[in-house]
């Protein structure tokens, strides 16, 4: 059975945060955010109080000028290519919407795409295409490669860690399949920052702030590398800078101009203890957290696991015996053991799951006697 590395990790999250009400293991819905998090907020709200909303947005840029040259760090790009979002869904939508694409430009997409994204592909008037992809979901490198070379789309879209299934894409793989054959790659990292790596090549990526991050709710960010931002039409008008656009940053105009700062600012602290925690790490110990979930829960009480038992994330689904209703299971897990963990429906990815799973999702304060819970609930 597995062991975890880097129990510091663990208690360290632990001492940084609230103690829970239950046993948390839902992260890939919403992390946890921390005591330093929290207060980062609050304090930027009591600012706003005193001094101004505006003038305490000055006050802060600095600050959030640190955190988006991290962010872009963490995906290989600069400060300069950051835009803060309102959430991952508003990061795609206004991506798509503000590219110049012809009516009906083809997405190349994986079979396992989310729903919301294939949604905004098709309401900016875009095609999506399946790319090929094996028996677990992850993208058939040879079949895209061929689909590159023989009828390449407008742009290629890639979920490097999808809601739905515990499989990370060989994302840095299909990044170089896509700069040989001159096609822009944007990767949904919602998933994947502060989870695995995700620092390889993208032209594009967008995600959120609650889930592995462990920042607030309803932020989120979208970074571009120049050469896709300079296709996109502004979504802010120069009327709001100079005409010229001087001293802009080019992703910055990307950027709403009324937000929630407050949890922008929750957002970069966030990242700065991910940092701080050392994102290798983090990633070792999330990887074996999944690993021993899916030895504990394969097979308890006929409940299987969707992903290879190495798989790299902390995210384990599991399909349920016949004739269980796993939101109801999912209730009982939480109001009969105290365990919160997430039915993940059908809707997420049509063409690839058969029904709802069983979503847990542990993070670096989980134990193995958590686990260890959750399997004998499971078997009962």
């Amino acid at each position: 059975m597995s062991s975890l590395p880097h129990d510091d990790l663990g208690d360290a999250w632990r001492a940084a945060r609230l103690r829970p009400a239950t046993v948390h293991l839902d992260h890939a819905a919403c992390s946890r955010q921390s005591t330093a998090v929290l207060d980062a907020v609050a304090r930027h709200a009591r600012h706003e109080s005193e001094l101004g909303g505006y003038v305490a947005e000055q006050a802060a840029e600095g600050l959030l000028q640190q955190g988006r040259s991290v962010l872009a760090g963490l995906v290989g790009m600069a400060a300069a290519d950051v835009a803060f979002t309102e959430s991952a869904s508003a990061s795609v939508r206004t991506l798509v919407s503000r590219w110049r694409l012809a009516p009906g430009a083809r997405v190349g997409v994986l079979p396992g795409e989310y729903w919301q994204n294939v949604a905004a592909f098709s309401d900016a008037g875009l095609t999506p295409v399946v790319l090929p992809g094996d028996a677990v979901g992850r993208a058939d490198l040879a079949g895209v490669e061929r689909v590159l070379r023989d009828d390449p789309p407008a742009f290629v879209h890639v979920t490097l860690v999808a809601s739905h299934r515990g499989v990370v894409q060989p994302g840095r793989e299909v990044a170089a399949l896509c700069r040989a054959a001159g096609v822009p790659l944007v990767l949904d990292v919602a998933q994947a920052l502060g989870h695995v790596d995700c620092d390889l090549g993208a032209d594009a990526a967008y995600g959120t702030s609650r889930k592995w991050l462990a920042g607030p709710r309803g932020v989120g960010f979208l970074v571009l590398r120049p050469a896709v931002g300079a296709r996109l039409s502004p979504l802010v008008g120069p009327e709001l800078y100079d005409e010229d656009r001087t001293g802009v940053d080019h992703a910055r105009w990307y950027e709403s101009h009324e937000a929630h700062v407050a949890g922008r600012i929750g957002l970069v602290v966030a990242v700065g203890e991910h940092l701080a925690a050392g994102p290798h790490r983090v990633r070792e110990r999330l990887a074996a957290l999944g690993r021993a979930t899916r030895e504990r829960l394969d097979g308890r009480g006929g409940w299987q696991v969707a992903e290879p038992l190495d798989e790299p994330t902390a995210i384990t689904t599991l399909r349920p015996p016949d004739g269980v209703d796993v939101r109801e299971v999912v209730t009982r897990l939480r109001t009969g053991h105290g365990v919160l963990t997430t039915a993940a429906g059908r809707e997420r990815a049509p063409r690839e799951l058969a029904g709802p799973v069983l979503r847990v999702s542990p993070h670096l304060d989980s134990t193995i006697e958590q686990l260890d819970l959750l399997a004998t609930a499971l078997a009962h």
